[in-house]
């Protein structure tokens, strides 16, 4: 569904991505793991296209991303962003309804409510959200709606940006067993960006790692305890003592 070959970027004399190859089949759940400053982010803003990399190439059902196939990209995805990213000013069936009511195709206000409060159902919320706005809301709350809208379009391909930052331990496990059962019913192929194991080990089917802006190891979540990569075996355990560097 998607591939990267070769993918590079630099800021400055900073190599943030040093030739990051990846494929993610159709249906399949890839989180990319790794510790702060390692490129988890910048790499998902070159696939949505928000920066440009350097070198190396983006394909989405083999096409080239540029041009005809980026918008044809575009408008299949979805995303849950990291801080829920929700529009203060609107009620919650506007914010998830926000992609459908807006250019071509466009729903009518009546529908979109209607699809808003499917959506809600979805995420384990009540018709009696969708009138209240994110701030009359917890963060649990806010960050389901943030969900809801990301597969508002039933979109075939999902980001999640750090999807349990913010949670309280029982609340990141509601969101990661909701991603992972959304995921699988949709049949959607999902790309995660996390440093949180409860999430890589619940919403996961393959993992890959990077550190110092290149892959360290990918493979299989149920692998990823038994892997010898000296990396991937620090980074999962926490130990302070590694190949990793620790400011102290």
């Amino acid at each position: 569904m998607i591939a990267l070959d070769g993918l590079q970027k630099s800021f400055g004399d900073n190599a943030v991505l040093r030739g990051i190859s990846l494929e993610v089949p159709k249906g399949q759940s890839l989180v990319v793991i790794g510790g702060s400053g390692t490129g988890k982010s910048v790499l998902l803003k070159c696939i949505l296209g928000l920066v440009r990399p350097d070198a190396g190439h983006i394909r989405f059902e083999g096409k080239e991303m540029d041009g005809r196939a980026r918008a044809a990209f575009l408008s299949r995805f979805g995303m849950l962003f990291q801080g829920g990213a929700l529009f203060d000013s609107l009620p919650v069936w506007e914010n998830i309804s926000f992609r459908l009511t807006r250019g071509p195709g466009r729903l009518p206000r009546e529908k979109a409510k209607a699809l808003a409060v499917e959506k809600l159902a979805r995420v384990g919320l009540g018709p009696e959200v969708a009138e209240r706005f994110p701030a009359e809301l917890s963060g649990g709350m806010q960050k389901r709606v943030a969900l809801a809208r990301a597969i508002a379009a039933d979109p075939e391909v999902i980001f999640f940006d750090e999807p349990t930052t913010g949670l309280d331990p029982i609340m990141a496990g509601v969101i990661n067993e909701l991603i992972r059962s959304i995921v699988t019913d949709m049949g959607a192929t999902a790309i995660t960006i996390t440093h949180d194991m409860a999430s890589v080990r619940a919403i996961a089917d393959e993992v890959a790692m990077i550190h110092a802006g290149k892959i360290r190891w990918k493979g299989p979540v149920g692998e990823m305890d038994a892997a010898e990569d000296p990396y991937l075996r620090q980074f999962v355990t926490g130990a302070a003592e590694g190949p990793i560097e620790t400011i102290r």
